[in-house]
């Protein structure tokens, strides 16, 4: 099959193509994301391969389809860039990476809960300009710390084993309670005590219409002063200006982030040269107790194996004729929508 793959960087062309060539796959590699404006460079292809911050809305699906496009492969697990009602009508079949690495977003959870505490990001820039003063510095320790985990899917599940480990009490939220979780000594609660309670949030759910901002305003007044939050999942779950506004006034203590709402303007792209033009993200930028990273929780070569591999294996069934059980309808969207599927993507 030939494959056109859309923002695609060095490390994807290493990765798909190893695995291309056993798989005996074609692909095209295009560094363009794909929007209204470059979805005419998949005419042609029978598969068309994307990624998070790709656009596959029903305009664009119409068009890939008329141009020949019979299959839509995401190396990704979330799929909320996708219309899926819109693929149905024009016969796309639509492929995910329903797992990668959990273990990968897991553990960067954890260490950007560590760098932020301990305001390693700080101390890092003070000791290469010969600062070595401990003023700014002061941390706390995690253990005995209540841990606040919304998204209970394999994600969650790493993270709460991992929490453990370090002997913080346990909280967590999910439509869909896991016994696996509750043998790790996490307790089910509800968001209000969660919020009430916890003195660091962590958001592993996916983004879905009843998880959007699922941190706004009204959540981070009921949050425990000094409260850390941290968003290693879709960045929409979190409204910003409120994360702001809970930053200033102290309400919030601690912020770490690996997504962020409006990141496709922003991650995967080096714009060191440039101003950013966004206002909201450069604010975010000048609290020295907010750590961002660019969407790299899933960035191993682990996972970057993995997903490379799925994502042709689910191409091999397709032109088989065959399914790879990694397919995505829209009537499954509401069984996948559910806090315990871990939504990161990669």
């Amino acid at each position: 099959m030939q494959i056109a793959v859309f923002s695609a960087r060095a490390y994807d062309r290493r990765f798909l193509s190893e695995v291309a060539e056993h798989e005996g796959h074609g692909l095209t590699f295009l560094e363009p994301r794909l929007d209204r404006h470059t979805v005419t460079l998949a005419d042609g292809y029978e598969g068309v391969c994307i990624f998070v911050n790709d656009t596959a809305d029903a305009e664009i699906l119409a068009t890939l389809a008329s141009g020949g496009t019979r299959l839509l492969l995401l190396r990704s697990t979330g799929f909320n860039h996708v219309d899926l009602q819109a693929a149905e009508q024009h016969g796309l079949t639509v492929a995910r990476v329903p797992a990668y690495s959990p273990y990968a977003v897991a553990e960067h959870t954890v260490a950007l809960m560590l760098a932020v505490e301990r305001r390693l990001h700080r101390a890092y820039n003070r000791v290469r300009e010969g600062n070595f003063a401990l003023e700014g510095l002061l941390g706390f320790d995690l253990r005995n710390k209540r841990i606040g985990i919304i998204g209970t899917g394999q994600i969650g599940q790493i993270v709460a084993r991992i929490m453990r480990g370090f002997g913080c009490s346990l909280r967590a939220y999910d439509p869909y309670p896991n016994d696996t979780v509750r043998d790790y000594g996490v307790r089910y609660v509800d968001l209000d005590t969660m919020f009430r309670d916890c003195d660091v949030i962590t958001l592993h759910c996916p983004l879905t219409p009843d998880t959007h901002h699922i941190i706004d305003a009204e959540a981070i007044a009921k949050m425990k002063p000094g409260v850390m939050i941290v968003n290693t999942s879709r960045g929409a779950l979190v409204d910003t200006p409120a994360v702001i506004e809970g930053l200033k006034s102290g309400q919030i203590g601690n912020v770490a982030l690996d997504v962020y709402e409006e990141e496709g303007d922003l991650f995967f792209e080096d714009l060191s040269d440039r101003v950013i033009q966004d206002d909201v993200f450069s604010r975010l930028l000048t609290f020295p107790n907010v750590f961002i990273t660019a969407h790299q929780a899933f960035f191993t070569e682990e996972a970057l194996q993995n997903i490379a591999e799925t994502t042709l294996v689910n191409a091999s069934a397709f032109a088989a004729g065959e399914r790879s059980g990694n397919e995505l309808t829209h009537e499954l969207v509401s069984g996948d929508a559910r806090g315990g599927s871990d939504d990161q993507d990669a």
